[in-house]
């Protein structure tokens, strides 16, 4: 643009400086070698202009001329090289694309028009047709050789990690990893790479100067960098619990201030303070997680935080209802610290209260348990259980699809920083309801309990060999102490287990695999004479 301006504004002063000798006409006259030449001064002015083009003009065709023979060899030189930039092109596209064949064509075409050494491109091609021709020791002696070279260090070391991952040897991906850091603290790959296996390791200390140096040289995201920093700070504090408290206390206390919906931060920190007998700073510590979102782990904690008596414990858990009063972790908690302290009534109805928000394994496995304590009815508490089963699992902490009972810093199958997160497994067990409010339906399906609930006896087991078939022999009562006749003893069938003899003072036995059927359970043999055995 500003060539073209200059271009217009000579232009113009060419025409205004003729326009101002038009003006201004008169004549010249030259005298040379006795010649006397007279002209107009426009005449002059026109025929200056025409010899400076004419001079011009010449030394242009001279040029060209002269400088023909290297425009020409240039030109084919631009032409070829064009060519082989295609064909590498070309060539990374099929790589990209898995097309083999078309890769090894275009390597050996491009290798034809393009020196190897002007073009580093060329060894990223090869690498990856041999790659994709399954040639992987060959690749990886290629890579060796990029990463020799300053020119293509990164992209050496970078295939080589790959194919480390890929052939799972860690050792070596974690060797090339800290490698490219050393060389490149710049590459993201690296630094990311390098921070897990310094995690997983034990070495958060590095691996926090790791992430120092990324924000610096990368300008990470300020959210991204606090996330990562409490992660590997709550995993510091969580290795230094049991040997230094206070050093954990304070790591912990940090990741809280970086990210405060971090539970597992939340969880350390109160258990050091625990362990300084800090009661009053870890219920606070663990009742700014629970405002943030309830969580089972905290109210856990929660109740537990100092001991105490089940009164106690009950106290703390309605504490914390009343911060979250609609919450199922709230309720849960209330209705096991109740279970707790025999408090049935207000176990049960909280229970029953937590069922109806989330119908979850752990509400009718506590709903069996208060049944249990409080009635012994059998057939309520087999009902629960059966609930139990087909309900949606609790959540608890999973990462990469496997979970586990505490938290962790980085997934321990991919490694991945920051993997684990709450939540359910699987939705819903084999034969879950899908539709409807399963709580409701379990309330309304629920058995009568009976006018006399007894706990029943614990099974006896009976030995028995491992050729044989056992059949389970059916109860007999001992004889009422008003009745004379004493019934005959019951035949012994085939293969029947055997049966220690009634006495009065003792309790029925049970088969060797726990109780008789469900209701209605196993009729009573009659004496000889028609008379009840009771």
């Amino acid at each position: 643009m500003i060539r073209i301006l200059v271009f217009i504004a000579l232009v113009l002063a060419v025409g205004y400086g003729f326009s101002w000798l038009a003006d201004r006409p008169g004549d010249l006259f030259i005298i040379w070698q006795g010649q006397r030449i007279e002209m107009t001064l426009m005449t002059a002015a026109v025929l200056v202009a025409a010899l400076i083009a004419s001079v011009m003009l010449v030394w242009w065709l001279i040029r060209v001329v002269w400088t023909s023979p290297h425009s020409v060899t240039r030109y084919f030189r631009a032409r070829k090289r064009d060519r082989g930039y295609q064909a590498l092109s070309t060539g990374l596209i099929a790589v990209g694309s898995g097309d083999a064949p078309l890769a090894r064509r275009m390597l050996d075409r491009t290798k034809g028009l393009i020196r190897a050494d002007s073009e580093p491109l060329i060894h990223l091609l090869e690498a990856q047709a041999l790659l994709i021709e399954g040639k992987t020791e060959e690749a990886r002696k290629k890579f060796e050789a990029m990463a020799e070279d300053p020119e293509t260090r990164e992209l050496g070391l970078r295939g080589l990690y790959l194919e480390a991952q890929r052939l799972g040897a860690h050792e070596a991906a974690r060797h090339y990893a800290e490698k490219a850091v050393e060389k490149a603290p710049h590459l993201p790959w690296a630094a990311e790479a390098t921070l897990e296996y310094r995690t997983q390791a034990g070495r958060f200390d590095d691996a926090i100067r790791l992430l120092e140096t990324q924000r610096v040289l990368n300008g990470m995201d300020r959210k991204t960098h606090d996330r990562k920093k409490a992660v590997l700070l709550a995993g510091r504090a969580l290795s230094r619990l049991d040997g230094d408290p206070k050093g954990a206390r304070v790591d912990a206390v940090h990741a809280l201030k970086l990210s405060p919906d971090l539970v597992a931060a939340s969880l350390v920190a109160a258990k050091a303070y625990l362990r300084e007998d800090n009661q009053r700073k870890a219920l606070g510590v663990l009742e700014q997680a629970w405002k943030l979102a309830p969580h089972a782990q905290v109210a856990s904690a929660y109740v537990e935080a100092g001991g105490g008596s089940a009164a106690d414990k009950l106290r703390r858990a309605q504490r914390l209802e009343g911060m979250q009063s609609h919450a199922y972790e709230s309720l849960y908690a209330v209705a096991a610290a109740a279970l707790g302290a025999r408090e049935f009534a207000l176990a049960r109805a909280k229970a029953e209260a937590a069922a109806r928000i989330d119908d979850r394994e752990s509400a009718f496995l506590l709903m069996a348990d208060i049944e249990e304590a409080e009635t012994g009815d059998q057939g309520r508490v087999r009902h629960w259980l059966a609930q139990a089963l087909r309900a949606p699992r609790d959540p608890e902490w999973v990462a990469d699809g496997q979970a586990s009972d505490v938290w962790l810093p980085l997934s321990p199958v991919s490694g991945k920083l920051d993997a684990f997160e709450w939540k359910s497994l699987h939705r819903a067990r084999p034969g879950a309801i899908e539709d409807g409010n399963r709580a409701a339906d379990a309330f309304s399906q629920l058995p009568d309990r009976s006018e006399t609930t007894t706990r029943m006896p614990e099974a006896e087991p009976v030995p028995v060999k491992e050729t044989e078939v056992v059949v389970a022999a059916p109860v007999e009562a001992a004889p009422a102490p008003v009745s004379p006749i004493v019934p005959p003893p019951a035949p012994v069938q085939p293969h029947a287990a055997p049966r220690k003899p009634s006495l009065p003072a003792e309790e029925p036995v049970q088969p060797f695999f726990g109780r008789p059927p469900d209701d209605p359970g196993v009729k009573q043999p009659k004496a000889a004479d028609g008379a009840r055995l009771f």
